[in-house]
């Protein structure tokens, strides 16, 4: 029997709890830094995650992953937004920046390069649209390494 990995096993317990509400679950992560292990929750909503938010998931899931014995170890449990330069890394998650001006590495080159950047047109069949200032590239989602907000101030 395949063992799960445990980040996605937080995905599996955390996602029911967050039906119904505004927060969207974007990512975990569970590594080791340095001597400790971590487990990185990234959450998001339309009007912003507040401090509130961030609490009370984190008390939610730590409650999941004791009753699930899902973690043996000691761990340290960061629940927080994903930040304004968040990844994307997910088909909704382009689609929800369509319009926004974003930079793609990927794994082998687009006209080139293997950095792009350019403006969300679209996403449809697991392709990005990307328009740039020649024309629209088309960037199948499993060549996309990194993605990410370009922050404009």
């Amino acid at each position: 029997m395949k063992k799960t990995p445990i980040y996605q096993l937080v995905i599996d317990l955390t996602e029911p709890t967050l039906q119904g509400s505004e927060i969207k679950l974007v990512d975990v992560e569970y590594k080791k830094i340095g001597k400790n292990w971590t487990l990185r929750v990234l959450i998001d909503k339309n009007q912003g995650v507040t401090v509130f938010d961030c609490q009370k998931l984190s008390r939610e899931i730590e409650d999941l992953i004791e009753i699930h014995e899902l973690i043996k170890d000691h761990y340290i449990l960061e629940v927080s937004s994903p930040g304004l330069d968040r990844p994307l890394k997910k088909e909704s998650d382009f689609i929800r920046n369509k319009g926004k001006q974003i930079q793609v590495n990927t794994y082998s080159p687009i006209n080139n390069s293997k950095i792009n950047t350019g403006t969300i047109r679209d996403f449809s069949n697991s392709t990005l649209f990307l328009e740039n200032k020649k024309d629209t590239l088309e960037i199948p989602l499993i060549n996309i390494m990194q993605a990410k907000l370009i922050i404009e101030f």
